[in-house]
């Protein structure tokens, strides 16, 4: 990926109303000369329900450390989402490693269709009716990037009236 179009956005430190979801955690060991020795590593989303996500990977030797880890970690990789109506713009097709996610927004009533790190990412950013598949690994880790990609992905179309300095009936028809 030559071009990296993330527009990170940063935490403002007064903002205290972020909700964070656990969408995975995984046990491991490393093998020392005394025996193993056991730490955790879990993948963390955090958004306001308005527009804000980021996900975030926590490294401690007990879970509550490594959550919040994670969780300060997602505060430092927000990305802005636009959102119409409880839903997405338009389709989108995010991609991380192995792991691929198709958005697909739904009409109102429809509820978030997900499963897994997916449903924890559409949930924190606030979108209430969107379909979604995921495509490939199953892996929570691929399946959260892959969705965060998606997300940045969209665009608004009045941003890309203005941005392209035509009128916003002219992005629709041609």
């Amino acid at each position: 990926m030559a071009k990296n179009r993330r527009k990170r956005v940063n935490a403002d430190k007064r903002q205290e109303n972020w909700v964070d979801r656990l969408v995975a955690v995984n046990r491991v060991s490393k093998v020392v000369k005394g025996g193993r020795r056991f730490s955790f590593n879990t993948v963390v989303v955090v958004g306001n329900e308005d527009g804000l996500v980021g996900a975030g990977l926590g490294k401690a030797n007990d879970v509550s450390s490594a959550i919040s880890k994670g969780a300060e970690d997602a505060k430092k990789n927000l990305v802005r989402v636009p959102i119409r109506e409880g839903t997405i713009p338009h389709e989108v097709l995010g991609q991380q490693d192995a792991g691929k996610v198709l958005l697909k927004p739904a009409a109102p009533g429809t509820g978030v269709i997900a499963g897994g790190g997916v449903r924890a990412v559409l949930e924190c950013v606030g979108l209430t009716n969107v379909l979604s598949k995921s495509i490939g690994t199953s892996n929570p880790h691929n399946q959260v990037a892959a969705t965060i990609n998606a997300l940045d992905k969209l665009e608004d179309a009045i941003e890309v009236a203005r941005r392209r300095g035509i009128p916003l009936e002219k992005v629709f028809n041609g």
